[in-house]
């Protein structure tokens, strides 16, 4: 549907977004499968966010950061897989203008606040094992508030910066996105005007939001591993290591489909194939998330296991 502005001008008033299949049974299919991973991701990430907070002997500064990236994982498959299962079952899959405004904002702010949250907790873990008999002092609670308000802040500022630019580019039609939720660069290809200094803009988010933390992470685990290795006792070594294991593999499955996304050329753009990379680390790293933190972790069993008992 298009909107007249003026006499010589159209201007899109909703976007259609296409999914995954047209085939009324393949989207059945894919609903059932999709409403599974949304429900167990909900209540994973709710489960953790839940324990941290009744357990007194999870009121740690990792368990901290570990909450709040459960909140933001949850956050993340809500903003966008609800919409996804309502289309898949409706014959409209439309999207008002400002819905795609206020979709594509908060997923790039949680997804953005991810990133920052990412180097946070390997400075947790570099802390933790790097400084273990000054860890509560270095990490005081009044600091993990202001890292934790300043990831926030940054997330949602640069999320918005990003959609501002890429909401405010002339949309004349046709207004069919190849996706299965209002993402930037899916949006961005139907501009009807050269879209070279918002895709600049991109790059330099991502520089800013993706390149940079990822470094600091790689720095912190190079100093965390340095420090490891000079532990004596090879028991002290495993234990060092396998606190680190779940950080590690859930960064590695959040950061490689991410950089994939948002750090190549817009040359090499393939809306399929890009449609399947975005639905793993949107859909299938939150749902990674509780599964790694609570299989691998103790602390969390002991906590389960506590609260059932009650």
């Amino acid at each position: 549907m298009w909107i007249p502005p003026g006499q010589n001008q159209t201007w899109v008033s909703e976007f259609i977004l296409l999914g995954f299949s047209s085939d009324p049974m393949t989207n059945r299919i894919l609903f059932s499968a999709f409403l599974l991973l949304y429900l167990s991701s909900v209540l994973g990430n709710g489960l953790i966010i839940t324990l941290v907070c009744l357990d007194m002997h999870l009121h740690t500064p990792m368990y901290f950061f570990l909450c709040i990236l459960s909140l933001l994982d949850m956050s993340c498959v809500t903003t966008t897989v609800p919409q996804m299962l309502v289309h898949l079952l409706s014959r409209s899959q439309t999207i008002s203008f400002a819905g795609c405004w206020l979709q594509m904002y908060i997923f790039g702010a949680v997804g953005l606040t991810e990133c920052i949250l990412f180097v946070v907790m390997a400075f947790d873990r570099y802390v933790a094992i790097c400084y273990p008999l000054r860890y509560t002092v270095i990490l005081s609670w009044g600091l993990c508030t202001q890292l934790s308000a300043g990831t926030w802040a940054c997330g949602f500022f640069f999320s918005l910066i990003h959609t501002f630019f890429t909401m405010r580019l002339p949309y004349c039609g046709p207004n069919s996105v190849n996706h299965y939720f209002c993402e930037g660069p899916s949006v961005r290809n139907l501009a009807c005007m050269d879209t070279y200094v918002i895709e600049m803009v991109d790059l330099v988010i991502s520089v800013f939001m993706v390149v940079a933390p990822l470094s600091l992470i790689v720095a912190s685990y190079i100093r965390i591993a340095q420090a490891i290795l000079k532990f004596k006792s090879m028991q002290a070594r495993c234990k060092a290591f396998s606190t680190c294991a779940s950080h590690l593999t859930v960064i590695t499955f959040f950061y490689a489909p991410a950089t994939y996304l948002y750090m190549r050329p817009n040359a090499s753009y393939s809306p399929e194939q890009d449609k399947q990379v975005s639905l793993f680390y949107n859909v299938f790293t939150a749902l990674l998330n509780p599964v790694v933190y609570s299989l691998r972790n103790e602390d969390m069993k002991r906590a389960f296991l506590k609260v059932m008992g009650r």
